[in-house]
C-alpha cells in the first residue's frame, strides 16, 4: 500500500491571486456548516469533511483541475486531499494555514460573524470544564478535580494526534448546523456565496 502524496499547498497570497485570475477556480471549504456560515471565502462551496469522506468518489466526479481545499488551519483540508487522492483525483491544492492564515494575510472573507469559530468554542468549553472541575474539587470533593486533568489529557492527545474529539462533538450541536445533513448534489446546486 503506497502512502498518500504530500498535499500541494498554496499560500494565502497565491490563492488571492488565483481567485482574481482563474474564473474556473473552485474553492471547497471542508469545515462544518456553522464555521462556514461564520466566515468563508466568497464563492466557496461548503462540503464538510465528514460528507466529503463519505462521498469522495461522487465529489471527485464533480471537480475539475482548478480546486483548492480550505479549512480552519489546514489539517482537515489535508485529510480531505488525501481522501480525494485515494479516489484517484490528484489535481487538488490545500490552502496553507487555512482560512485563519488567509484572513491574517488580508484575504477577503464574508460571513455573518454571529457564530463563534470552532476553535473558540473548543477553548470556551475546555476552559469552562477545567474551571468547573477545579472549583468542584476544592468545594465539593477532591476527586471532582480530576475533571481538569482529564480535559488536560484530552487536549494533549488532541495536539499530538492533530484531531479534536471535542470539536467533533461541538460540530453536531444545533447551533453549528445550518441544514439537516445536506446531500452532495444539494451542496453543488447552491448558488455561489452572496456578496454580503
Amino acid at each position: 500500500m503506497t502512502a498518500a502524496p504530500t498535499p500541494r499547498t498554496v499560500s494565502p497570497a497565491e490563492l488571492t491571486q488565483r481567485l482574481t485570475e482563474d474564473p474556473e477556480l473552485m474553492v471547497v471549504d471542508v469545515r462544518t456548516p456553522g464555521e462556514f456560515e461564520t466566515t468563508h471565502i466568497r464563492g466557496s462551496y461548503n462540503v464538510p469533511l465528514d460528507l466529503l469522506t463519505e462521498h469522495t468518489a461522487d465529489l471527485a466526479e464533480r471537480l475539475h483541475d482548478h480546486v483548492v481545499l480550505v479549512c480552519q488551519s489546514g489539517a482537515r483540508a489535508s485529510k480531505a486531499c488525501s481522501a480525494l487522492h485515494e479516489a484517484g483525483f490528484v489535481t487538488v491544492d490545500v490552502l496553507e494555514g487555512g482560512i485563519a492564515a488567509y484572513q491574517a494575510a488580508g484575504g477577503t472573507v464574508v460571513g455573518r460573524g454571529s457564530r463563534w469559530a470552532m476553535d473558540r468554542q473548543v477553548r470556551m468549553t475546555a476552559g469552562s470544564l477545567v474551571l468547573l472541575g477545579t472549583l468542584a474539587g476544592q468545594l465539593l470533593h477532591p476527586r471532582l478535580g480530576l475533571l481538569a486533568g482529564a480535559i488536560g489529557a484530552g487536549l494533549t492527545y488532541s495536539a499530538l494526534s492533530d484531531s479534536c474529539a471535542m470539536a467533533s462533538v461541538l460540530s453536531k450541536m444545533p447551533w453549528n448546523r445550518t441544514a439537516p445533513d445536506p446531500s452532495l448534489a444539494a451542496l453543488f446546486e447552491q448558488p455561489l456565496t452572496p456578496t454580503a
